[in-house]
């Protein structure tokens, strides 16, 4: 006896053993029950969703006989009477399937029309089944648009195709469209469960899951593949087998590549690398895990009630969820994403997946920020003291533009400028400025010499320019006891990172209103705040920081919040640091002698250690 794949075994005969198409099964058993039946259906999507399928149970309810052989349209065909046999092997004379692809002219769309003309022999209705349609040429289309509009009344059409876009609007206006969609993973994993049942196949709930995740949306495709692993493994499915025969990336190592890359550890992330290249997975399919992951990952940092629990990986990607910020997971996402496009563009997919798993790592915010003194030691420059009066804050002072006319970087002085600059004053120690004399001017025709030590400097610019991009405001902040409190408490929180993200954002944007035993009342100006996750997260790190009490959030003006207060301070720190560099008296002499500038928004304040 031939051996029938699963496929074609468990095909389903009726719509009520269709999954996954609930929408389209719902409105062809209505349009049946109730007798209001269209004469063209066009059914759309993916490949191995069902098209086919629910054409023929179209038809078997449409000329179902009933076992005795007085039945009627019906939404559920009996499946024994001659007809529904019949179609059910393809031999039914009233049910004809043309395959537009190999059949694409306007000659077989011609020949097909002709027998519209003749009624049905055996069955009730004649029904015209073509499948991927949009392959008919143009000249096709025009041939069968005016039978698909007006048809004879025992005449039914049935399109299929997996390209709708390609077909033409003349055809979709004449058809009730039906679009099936892909299948869910759990849907085709319960589905395959049911099938391996039935079979007396042994499987494990992790192979299936590789199985429906690797079928992409289609049942079909999940059939053969689980026709392929009961051949590989032996009859029987299990993870190692599956993973081995599909080629999939194992998560304990999408796993290390995670964790790796939350703690910048860039040893491991290419260790890692390096494993998967021995073992052979493929580099796309280590991208497809991680994005997997991230994503719940994201979702769980977003929702932290949304673990599934029935899932073994849950606890790993909570904790991974937990080791990574939120704008961290974002990111990597991303990366994960558009690299999977570049590996084609590499010359080994393996370097391209090294290289996409470390961008992540050149991208990550350190947190270190460099004084100017740390970026000359870097430049092999010697960095020398600061003048006082000036420790507290960094200038940049924009050089001025070398002049035409100089060889080899020197400025054509004359020896009298030489003997004033050896006059003139030298700059205070630690101010290393470059200084360039300006060029003198071309002498004009019949003019007297002129005097090589009369020399002027004419600055860069003439339009002053303010200090700032933006003048400085600083925040109204309206000082309260509780204001105090609560600042105190949200650093600490900050600083033990016990709040992070939006949780953070709460705390440090929120006013503490009222408190009293067991319950504060916060007061945030913005709604978007007020999510409930947020409030449940921020609550928990004050039960762990010794708060046990429940939490109110309204919205309302806000005079005296954390951030308020931080940014009341920054903005004192940045005023007081500008008042140094502008009271500086080398900084007046270079405005005064040279027309030096300061750069708008060049002063930043030094953070205290």
């Amino acid at each position: 006896m031939s051996y029938l794949v699963l496929a074609r075994k468990y095909r389903p005969r009726t719509f009520s053993q269709m999954v996954g198409q609930e929408h389209v099964v719902q409105a062809l058993t209505n349009a049946l029950e109730q007798q209001r039946l269209h004469h063209a259906y066009l059914f759309t999507g993916t490949r191995g969703v069902g098209k086919t399928t629910v054409s023929r149970i179209l038809a078997k309810s449409l000329n179902c006989q009933g076992p005795d052989g007085q039945g009627g349209i019906t939404a559920a065909p009996c499946g024994v009477c001659q007809a529904c046999m019949d179609i059910d092997s393809g031999r039914f004379v009233d049910y004809t399937e043309l395959d537009a692809a190999s059949n694409r002219g306007v000659d077989e769309v011609q020949s097909l029309l002709e027998q519209a003309v003749y009624k049905p022999v055996q069955g009730r209705f004649k029904v015209f089944m073509i499948d991927e349609v949009h392959m008919l040429t143009g000249h096709a289309f025009n041939a069968m648009l005016k039978t698909l509009e007006e048809p004879p009344e025992y005449l039914k059409f049935v399109l299929a195709t997996t390209d709708p876009q390609k077909v033409p609007v003349t055809v979709l206006s004449r058809c009730l469209q039906f679009n099936l969609r892909p299948m869910a993973p759990e849907t085709v994993q319960e589905h395959l469960a049911r099938v391996l049942e039935a079979e007396a196949v042994p499987a494990d709930a992790p192979a299936l899951r590789l199985l429906s995740r690797a079928a992409r949306g289609s049942m079909r495709d999940a059939l053969s593949l689980t026709d392929q692993a009961i051949a590989f493994g032996g009859g029987q499915l299990r993870e190692p087998a599956v993973r081995q025969m599909l080629g999939s990336v194992d998560r304990s190592h999408v796993f290390r590549l995670v964790q790796a890359l939350a703690q910048g550890d860039g040893k491991s992330v290419v260790e890692t690398s390096e494993a998967l290249r021995l073992h052979g997975l493929s580099a796309g399919a280590a991208l497809e895990e991680m994005s997997l992951v991230l994503q719940r990952m994201a979702v769980l940092q977003a929702v932290p009630d949304a673990a599934d629990g029935s899932d073994e990986e849950a606890a790993a990607i909570a904790r991974l969820a937990a080791l990574m910020p939120a704008d961290e997971t974002q990111l990597l996402y991303s990366i994960c994403l558009h690299g999977r496009a570049e590996l084609g563009l590499a010359p080994d997919e393996y370097a391209a997946l090294t290289m996409v798993l470390l961008r992540l790592l050149a991208f990550k915010p350190s947190g270190e920020k460099k004084t100017l003194n740390e970026a000359a030691r870097g430049a092999g420059v010697p960095a020398s003291p600061q003048p006082a009066g000036a420790e507290a804050a960094r200038v940049a002072v924009p050089a001025s533009p070398r002049p035409t006319g100089m060889a080899d970087g020197r400025s054509p002085v004359s020896p009298q400028a030489n003997r004033d600059t050896a006059q003139r004053p030298s700059a205070p120690p630690g101010h290393v400025l470059p200084v360039v004399e300006p060029p003198q001017a071309p002498p004009r025709p019949g003019a007297g010499p002129r005097n090589t030590g009369d020399v002027m400097g004419v600055p860069v610019r003439v339009q002053p320019e303010p200090l700032r991009e933006t003048p400085t405001t600083v925040p109204a902040v309206v000082p309260t006891p509780e204001g105090d409190f609560w600042q105190a408490t949200v650093q600490q929180l900050v600083e033990r990172e016990a709040v992070t993200a939006l949780v953070r954002e709460l705390a440090l944007q929120a006013q503490l209103v009222a408190r009293d035993e067991g319950h504060w009342m916060l007061r945030v100006e913005r709604e978007s705040l007020n999510q409930p996750a947020s409030r449940d997260r921020l609550r928990a790190a004050l039960h762990a920081a010794g708060h046990a009490v429940d939490l109110t959030v309204e919205v309302g003006p806000v005079t005296d919040s954390p951030a308020r207060r931080n940014a009341a301070a920054a903005a004192q720190r940045q005023q007081a640091a500008e008042q140094i560099i502008l009271n500086d008296p080398f900084v007046q002499q270079m405005q005064r002698d040279f027309g030096a500038k300061i750069v708008p928004g060049s002063i930043k304040p030094v953070a205290k250690h």
